[in-house]
């Protein structure tokens, strides 16, 4: 049941509005994601992370207040402009020479997994008859980078605030029962700390989780946990450029029978060339990293601020309708992604 009245919409900002439209729903989405942060670190709550959180507790604000339409402005901003921001800053976390560390080998497992699970992902969301937005975030968050894929996804493919809320959870979920179960696997399965840290790196769902889950295998293991998660992230620019690449090629088809598309109309998505950009200046080692360390602090904060808003404008009866199926497609792509990361790790194991 909404409630009829709140703090939120009986606060004076006529006079805010009219200087800046966006203020009053940025301040909402900020002190929200703030209340995240905190949450986060109290006991209790810190199981979950600070992203799954702020979708949470905006899900509860848009789903149980009638949120003023000063606010709305704001609220689009964040899920929009911010979202965009924390992707390109997201660049800060990569250089190529991190990259190289990983070696050659490293890299083409990587390539090989993530390639074929993307695929794998998109043929079973086929056959289980599931919205192709949604199929297409849950293949990228699982194959490339977790919540930070799926929101840059979603700039080409233009899903629901549902699917995305959807997608983000369920891949989030996942991930955090991979660092409950994957310390459990190195003496059973006889991997050396090198080899689970690069299985760790290829096949968690998060950076925050794949530290989570290499912590005790030594400097080396989490190390190469870190390099090769980091250089899945270097993916999501040519997965966002393809995707982008074949929506424009479907609008197409439905259009040509009317007129010509035009140029400027095509959904290029421009912040995936400055988030390259952002890598080029980050592996010329220009920026001190006691300020990158800052900058990549605060773009958390971003992030979360923006999963704020998508929470808000999250449906839960539309979420409902939704149902168990993107659920059971995510659990089959992450099992996919780890077992034949697994699989190939072994092989070159037994080989050398």
């Amino acid at each position: 049941m909404l409630l009829k009245s709140s703090f939120l919409n009986n606060l004076p900002l006529k006079e805010i509005t009219e200087k800046n439209p966006v203020i009053p729903g940025l301040i909402v989405t900020t002190i929200t994601a703030l209340l995240a942060t905190f949450l986060n670190s109290r006991p209790g709550f810190n199981v979950l992370s600070t992203l799954l959180l702020s979708i949470i507790l905006g899900i509860i604000i848009g789903n149980t207040v009638k949120i003023s339409k000063v606010y709305e402005p704001g609220i689009k901003f964040s899920l929009k402009r911010i979202l965009k921001l924390s992707i390109i800053l997201l660049g800060l976390k990569l250089s190529f020479a991190e990259i190289l560390r990983v070696g050659p080998v490293g890299l083409g497992i990587t390539a090989i997994t993530l390639v074929s699970t993307f695929l794998f992902t998109n043929w079973l969301g086929n056959i289980l008859k599931i919205n192709q937005k949604l199929v297409k975030l849950i293949a990228s968050g699982t194959a490339i980078c977790g919540t930070s894929a799926i929101v840059a996804t979603n700039g080409v493919v233009d899903a629901s605030e549902e699917e995305v809320a959807y997608s983000v959870a369920t891949v989030t979920a996942l991930g955090t029962v991979a660092v409950l179960v994957y310390p459990l696997l190195p003496e059973i399965l006889n991997l050396m700390p090198s080899d689970y840290g690069l299985w760790c790196g290829i096949s968690i769902h998060q950076t925050a989780q794949v530290f989570a889950a290499a912590g005790d295998t030594g400097y080396m293991g989490l190390e190469l946990a870190t390099i090769s998660k980091l250089s899945r992230v270097l993916f999501l620019a040519p997965t966002i450029l393809v995707l982008g690449f074949l929506s424009v090629k479907n609008n197409h088809q439905v259009e040509d029978r009317k007129t010509k598309s035009n140029f400027k109309k095509l959904p290029i998505p421009w912040f995936i060339f400055i988030f390259l950009g952002v890598v080029v200046i980050n592996s010329l080692s220009i920026i001190p990293d006691n300020f990158k360390d800052i900058i990549l602090n605060f773009n958390k904060f971003l992030l979360a601020i923006s999963m704020v808003a998508m929470g808000i404008q999250t449906n839960l009866f539309k979420l409902k309708q939704t149902g168990l199926k993107p659920l059971y497609l995510a659990t089959a792509s992450w099992l996919f992604l780890a077992s034949l990361s697994l699989v190939i790790i072994k092989l070159l194991q037994f080989q050398m």
